[in-house]
């Protein structure tokens, strides 16, 4: 019988500690952005400063502070910026609560004193948030490709409830193949600066922002949307062409 030490670099890994990288992890070229403790690694948007007041390290978890439910442009970002990756994350959400992770954000888009512009997944109440109805088909449900794409819908087995943690995955490949994932199950996939891709944003919100979501690398972005939201186990590794 054939032993292997280590697992393929396409199977998931579960780590059930926070925070922290197991052994496959490390081989798998995963690293923390946050360790549970403070948020090094992390700046306001459009700032070098480092986070504000609003966002909080609490017992091993990120939170930010509930305010009006509206944007305050307030939302924290990556140092570093990010081209082909994996990226995890746990969040868990409050009822009625509308937050972000956004990826290949560019600082030069004017946001007007909102969010950050990037590629977004969603993060949402869908019961609770009226954002659910807007949009188009489904296109700002939790786990979409906001205003793009939407997810695909989970069988109601494997939904989990407002105020338990979901697992988030997004995958960007060197093809510019990417993909979306909740909880283990791949729910949006897309092929970004394809023609379909350029057609989706000339019908969305994004068409002003000149080669929106195709710049070869861009900031990891935490959505500060005036609610609730909690995060930990952020980690992101590198994808080659290998992968």
């Amino acid at each position: 019988m054939l032993f292997r030490s280590s697992a393929p670099d396409d199977i998931a890994v579960v780590n059930l500690v926070d925070n922290t990288l197991s052994p496959q992890e490390k081989v798998q070229g995963f690293r923390l952005l946050f360790n549970g403790k403070d948020l090094n690694g992390w700046r306001m948007i459009h700032s070098a400063e480092p986070p504000g007041p609003r966002w909080q390290v609490v017992d091993g978890t990120i939170q930010v502070s509930p305010t009006d439910g509206s944007e305050t442009g307030n939302d924290m970002v990556t140092k570093d910026q990010y081209g082909a990756f994996e990226l995890v994350f746990d969040f868990r959400l409050t009822e009625g609560a509308n937050s972000g992770v956004k990826y290949f954000v560019d600082e030069t888009y004017d946001s007007q004193g909102k969010s950050g512009i990037g590629l977004e997944y969603q993060l949402l109440d869908d019961l609770r948030h009226p954002d659910a109805k807007l949009g188009a088909a489904g296109n700002r449900t939790l786990a979409s490709l906001y205003d793009l794409i939407p997810s695909y819908p989970l069988e109601k087995r494997f939904q989990r409830k407002i105020g338990e943690w979901n697992q988030g995955r997004i995958r960007v490949y060197p093809n510019q193949l990417v993909q979306h994932w909740l909880n283990g199950f791949k729910v949006v996939e897309y092929e970004r600066k394809s023609m379909i891709y350029q057609a989706l944003v000339a019908r969305s919100k994004y068409l002003k922002y000149e080669g929106f979501g195709t710049a070869d690398k861009g900031f990891i972005l935490l959505q500060d949307h005036g609610d609730r939201v909690s995060f930990k186990n952020i980690k992101i590794r590198a994808l080659n062409e290998s992968f």
